[in-house]
């Protein structure tokens, strides 16, 4: 459940282009035709399901801080030398990012030429796209726990850009057709139709939250029982307390007679 939820909340809810606007050089310079969206989005969900992984255990056995314990316990956090590389966090990510992407430019090379044409530049600058470093840099903010949610992470955030790139590539096919204001023609409706669908996306927040408003509820009346409780305890130790000060003044009463 918990891969299933992160899976479609890094798809619909916490989307790279929709919700916090990464990626958008290429998602602009590449939406012209639906054939270059899904081979610039196919490269894309690739490098991020590899990337975010590897990237996930860089931080985990070298990066953060007493990361290096499996070397020798004395690095660790309580060790007596405790070693913290986080400084080299955006190196070792973009190295990784590099790498990957060589990677992806060499087979679409090879497999398919027209494809490596039409995307042009803008495949060897998925090294430096924002949205492949977003995703290792929110894996590791978010303190995502295991590999395997690492790795689903990676894919959903992937397939969500993925989804926004063909959607705006397979609208702006549709738009030549129509009668768009010269003033808004390009860019222009292209930026507003990117920001209906950023706010029809917003609309999927609520898709993996009520459980949550639920669970709230229940915590909220736990603690006002809990409170009620503990009020009730006082009250009763008040009472009793009153009870043995009157009994202790019945006595001194009595003696003083």
């Amino acid at each position: 459940m918990e891969h299933l939820e992160l899976f479609f909340k890094s798809i619909f809810i916490d989307n790279m282009v929709f919700a916090t606007f990464l990626g958008m050089c290429s998602y602009l310079a590449v939406s012209k035709k639906v054939t270059t969206a899904v081979g610039l989005g196919a490269a894309v969900i690739f490098v991020l399901a590899v990337t975010v992984p590897l990237n996930w255990l860089l931080d985990q056995y070298l990066l953060q801080e007493g990361a290096l314990a499996w070397l020798d316990p004395k690095y660790g956090v309580d060790g007596s030398e405790t070693i913290d590389l986080s400084f080299l966090s955006f190196i070792m990510f973009i190295a990784t990012i590099a790498t990957m992407v060589q990677l992806v430019e060499i087979v679409v090379e090879k497999f398919s030429p027209s494809l490596y044409n039409s995307l042009g530049i803008f495949l060897p600058l998925i090294a430096v796209n924002c949205a492949i470093l977003g995703g290792s840099l929110f894996m590791q903010s978010r303190e995502i726990p295991s590999l395997a949610l690492a790795l689903t992470y990676g894919v959903g955030s992937g397939i969500g850009w993925f989804l926004a790139i063909l959607a705006i590539a397979a609208i702006r096919e549709k738009i030549r057709y129509s009668s768009v204001p010269p003033a808004l023609r390009g860019l222009g409706i292209t930026f507003i139709i990117t920001g209906l669908m950023a706010i029809g996306f917003m609309s999927f927040g609520g898709m993996l939250t009520g459980g949550d408003e639920e669970k709230k509820k229940k915590t909220t009346q736990v603690v006002a029982s809990s409170k009620l409780e503990k009020d009730t305890q006082v009250k009763k130790i008040d009472i009793t307390l009153k009870s043995d000060s009157e009994e202790v003044a019945e006595n001194i009463k009595e003696i003083e007679k």
